[in-house]
């Protein structure tokens, strides 16, 4: 009986020491492994390292990271060491989001990610308050977090071509030095109320997008002048825009457009206005031209034809109340 014990305890106490001995072994094999796999991202990123600074130069007095149509998903830690960067011009690389750590990045004036998958702006952009331009047009962004307003130096911002942006926080509007704004090819129904409250803007595209209407508070934009709005759904102007009174460039093609308003004719500061394929109640003929390229021109979209539009207006406005028939029902008749 006290043999069996004894055999028992020894075969127990043998056990406990491989079992000892395998688990120290699997600890030893799995640090190991760590260990190599450290070893390989470490050099993997010398080598991402060293492919990154072959892609720096230096033009105009900056120093620009400059890749283009290669593959780079991602960008490795290591890319902190090029913190003296002032440029990145990053184009059809794949690149699938932007580092969280941008932020550390302080000497940034230009970050150009254009074309590429990018689905999100991380809040640290905020932290680039020496970012001057912002280009991420062609991406899959869908919303644009409200640390955007923190980067006070930004002069220019391009989000065209995300197709799922469809408003703006309140918070950009502390944007106070942004002169140039690309929302074009979005989901945009109306201008948010960020971008009529820019004090700097001046170029203003909205092109392709779901605009129905233009606020009556257009007119807070005093500094814009130019203003793309071709291929929207908008049906009427509101009269405040003839207050815009630098505004010298105005594109308002492939809308619903029925009637310019009379008080257009006010816009002295018009240069360029583009009214071509919109449902216009009149139908307007210029004088020849003997140049027929230029007829063309003038008859589809041009200033003259404006005029000349408003002009017609108001006579058959006249017409009708000479007429004494009730505004309505020329209306109906278009």
């Amino acid at each position: 009986m006290s043999e069996n014990v004894v055999s028992t305890g020894a075969v127990n106490a043998v056990k406990e020491v491989w079992e000892k001995r395998i688990k120290k072994l699997n600890e030893d094999l799995k640090r190991e492994k760590e260990f190599q796999q450290k070893l390989v991202r470490i050099w993997e990123e010398r080598v991402c390292l060293t492919k990154l600074r072959e892609k720096v130069t230096k033009e105009d007095g900056r120093v620009i990271l400059k890749i283009e149509k290669e593959e780079w998903k991602t960008l490795p830690s290591s890319l902190l060491k090029l913190n003296q960067l002032q440029e990145w011009q990053l184009h059809r690389i794949g690149l699938l989001k932007i580092p969280e750590f941008i932020g550390r990045f302080q000497n940034l004036i230009v970050l150009d990610l254009s074309r590429n998958t990018i689905s999100e702006i991380p809040r640290g952009i905020g932290l680039l308050t020496r970012l001057q331009e912002l280009i991420l047009s062609y991406n899959r962004i869908k919303t644009v977090p409200m640390e955007l307003s923190y980067c006070a130096s930004l002069e220019k911002l391009e989000l065209a071509v995300n197709r799922d942006i469809s408003d703006l926080p309140q918070e950009l509007s502390n944007l106070l030095k942004l002169t140039h704004l690309d929302l074009s090819m979005n989901l945009f129904t109306t201008i948010p109320p960020a971008v009529l409250n820019m004090p700097a803007l001046e170029w203003l595209d909205m092109g392709s997008n779901r605009l129905k209407q233009l606020p009556d508070t257009i007119e807070r934009m005093q500094n814009l002048h130019t203003l793309w709005l071709q291929r929207n759904e908008i049906t009427c102007l509101p009269e405040t825009i003839s207050s815009m009174k630098n505004l010298s460039t105005l594109v308002l093609s492939n809308n619903k457009l029925q009637d310019i308003p009379v008080r257009m004719e006010e816009m002295t500061n018009l240069r360029f206005v583009n009214f071509r394929d919109n449902p216009l109640k009149l139908e307007v003929t210029l004088p020849p031209s003997e140049n027929i390229d230029e007829e063309e021109e003038r008859e589809l979209f041009g200033l003259q034809f404006m005029h000349t539009y408003i002009q017609e207006s108001r006579r058959a406005g006249n017409q009708v109340n000479c007429s004494t028939t009730s505004p309505n029902s020329i209306d109906a008749d278009g």
